[in-house]
Order: C-alpha cells, then structure tokens, then sequence
C-alpha cells in the first residue's frame, strides 16, 4: 500500500480513521513500559478517592500513541513519511479503560522544501472518543514524500 505523497496531499481533506478500544491491560502495559508509575494509573483505591474520573484514566501519552497508530493504520503516509516534525498537543478530556477512540486527519496546509524530493504537510487530528466527544487535538507536521520528477 502507498500512502498520498506530498503531491497528492489536498489542503481541506479529511479522512476518518477506524476505532480502537482502549483496555485496561493497554493502559497497564503502557504505564509500566514508559515507567509512568503513578497512583492516578496504577492504584484503583485511590483512583476511587482522590481522583475526578472515576475509573483507571489512560495517560495523555497513551492516547497520542495510540492515535498514532489509528492514522498510520490508514494507510495514508504508508512508505512516503519521512519523519514526525512535532507539533502540539492539547489533551481535552480523559479517556477511560473501556473508551473507543477514533481519529479524524485533516490536511490544513503543505509548503515545498529546498529538496525536490520532499515537502512539510501540517495536519490537524481530533481524537474522539465512542460519544463522539473530543478528547484531544493534535497539529502535527511530517515530512512527506514528494512525486518522483
């Protein structure tokens, strides 16, 4: 699968990814992995006392990973991204063990490099989440491929 090269890239669309529910076992995981050992994510007694969400809350970073992962799995910059650039985050609301994210990409500009090979696209990501509720906003920039000349 080829994703759209920089060429192909047309400012204003949008396109919807597929959902993924987010378990406790992904959040487990993930805090362990990264090393985020923190009472809000590992510890349900305090999370019943102290904590405003109600349930095991997934971290910030969790959800932008697996947002991440959404867009890729698109296959929209499949073998023509040639690197993350960074970009904002702002996280809105939480998500929860048991919440169904998806990602809605919109392609908001694109300008040429001095290399003919390559140029910036900057995208806006809104993830929601199953109530159709914002729980983050992304504008990132990669660089993608251009068309060969």
């Amino acid at each position: 699968m080829q994703g759209l090269t920089w060429d192909d890239h047309k400012i204003g669309a949008t396109y919807q990814t597929l959902g993924r529910t987010v378990s406790e076992t992904d959040i487990v995981n993930f805090v362990n992995t990264a090393g985020l050992i923190e009472p809000l994510f590992m510890d349900m007694e305090y999370v019943k006392k102290e904590s405003v969400f109600g349930g095991r809350a997934a971290p910030g970073t969790l959800t932008f990973a697996l947002s991440e992962g959404l867009v890729i799995q698109t296959g929209l910059i499949h073998g023509v991204a040639m690197a993350w650039l960074g970009g904002e985050v702002k996280v809105v609301a939480p998500v929860l063990a048991g919440d169904t994210i998806r990602v809605e990409v919109e392609i908001v500009d694109k300008r040429e490099t001095k290399k003919p090979d390559r140029g910036i696209v900057t995208y806006k990501h809104r993830v929601f989440n199953q109530r159709g509720e914002t729980v983050m906003e992304l504008k990132l920039q990669r660089m993608i491929r251009r068309k060969p000349s």
